[in-house]
C-alpha cells in the first residue's frame, strides 16, 4: 500500500497524472460512445435486462479501449505495443469497474430515468478504470517485468 501511495504521490507532483487523465478521457469519450451504443441496443432492441446490458456492452467496448490506451494514453509504458499479459490484466482490472458501473446503473435506476442512471455509472467506472490502468496495468516496468 505504501508503493502505491508513494507512487500517487510522485505522479501528482510530475502533473503527468492529470495529462494521462485527459487522454484517457478522449479515448473514453469514443469508448462510451460504443458502450453506450451497444447497451442501447441490447436494452431497447434485444430487450435484455439491465444488467446483461450492461456487461455486453462493456464486453465489446473493452478491447477497443485496451488497444487505443496501449497506442495513446499509455504508450511509453507499453511500448506502444499490445500484449496478452497486460490485454488480460486490462480486462480482469476493468472487471471492477463494470463491478462499479453496474452497482451504480442499478441503484440510481430507481431514482432517476435509466439514461441518466447510465450515464453516471460511466463517471465511476472512468474514475475506477483510470486508477486501476495508471497505477496497475500499465506503469512502468523494469526489464524483469517486460515479458510479452
Amino acid at each position: 500500500m505504501k508503493k502505491i501511495i508513494d507512487r500517487l504521490t510522485v505522479a501528482w507532483h510530475e502533473r503527468a497524472v492529470a495529462l494521462k487523465a485527459a487522454s484517457f478521457a478522449l479515448v473514453g469519450l469514443v469508448n462510451t460512445l460504443i458502450d453506450l451504443g451497444a447497451f442501447l441496443f441490447a436494452y431497447n432492441v434485444l430487450k435484455l435486462a439491465l444488467v446483461p446490458c450492461n456487461v455486453l456492452a462493456w464486453l465489446v467496448a473493452v478491447s477497443f479501449s485496451y488497444a487505443m490506451n496501449s497506442f495513446t494514453t499509455f504508450g511509453p509504458e507499453s511500448g506502444h505495443a499490445l500484449r496478452w499479459r497486460d490485454y488480460g490484466s486490462f480486462v480482469v482490472s476493468g472487471i471492477a469497474g463494470v463491478i462499479a458501473a453496474t452497482t451504480t446503473l442499478v441503484i440510481l435506476s430507481y431514482f432517476l430515468p435509466v439514461l441518466a442512471a447510465k450515464l453516471l455509472s460511466i463517471v465511476v467506472s472512468f474514475l475506477v478504470n483510470f486508477s486501476l490502468s495508471h497505477f496497475v496495468v500499465f506503469r512502468r516496468r523494469g526489464p524483469r517485468d517486460d515479458v510479452r
